[in-house]
């Protein structure tokens, strides 16, 4: 378990050192800081919401629901003896993004985005669309700890997790 937690604050302090230089670095500059041709840039952004900035609950109930999550993260490894690698470290990945976009809900009231991946943005069939919605490392934390569980399931969960 210690590895589990280790992990876990490691991953939520680099989030949250890479937004505060977001915060001081970039929040003023209204424009993007280009790091690859025009395609990969740091762009300053609040969301309110979840993935895609997408609002679905409101604040104090997106709140209560991410804390949920984190808490039932900690439950289910707690309680899991598989002591994998693979599984502690998604685990963590998927705890610490929970934990770092929690603490900006709770001390900011959004949450400070700042990667941008500009793959397409423009109109298209008369409608604006982004295709890639600017991110955070919590954010892809939570997305390779996901990744992570689906695409190396068998190495991950071995035949005697399966058995209850």
């Amino acid at each position: 378990m210690a590895l589990f937690y280790l992990l876990a604050v490691l991953f939520a302090l680099i989030d949250r050192v890479t937004k505060i230089l977001a915060i001081n670095y970039l929040r003023d500059m209204n424009q993007s800081m280009i790091l690859v041709h025009d395609w990969l840039k740091l762009t300053y952004a609040e969301n309110l919401g979840i993935a895609f900035g997408v609002r679905f609950l409101p604040p104090q109930s997106l709140l209560l629901l991410t804390f949920a999550i984190s808490a039932g993260v900690i439950v289910y490894v707690s309680r899991s003896k598989n002591r994998n690698p693979l599984f502690i470290t998604a685990f963590a990945l998927i705890l610490s993004g929970g934990v770092g976009n929690l603490i900006d809900r709770v001390m900011l009231g959004h949450v400070v985005d700042f990667i941008h991946f500009d793959l397409y943005e423009g109109v298209l069939f008369g409608r604006y669309l982004s295709l890639w919605p600017i991110f955070n490392v919590a954010d892809s934390c939570i997305t390779i700890g996901a990744c992570m569980l689906v695409f190396l399931y068998d190495r991950i969960f071995t035949p005697e997790e399966h058995k209850g």
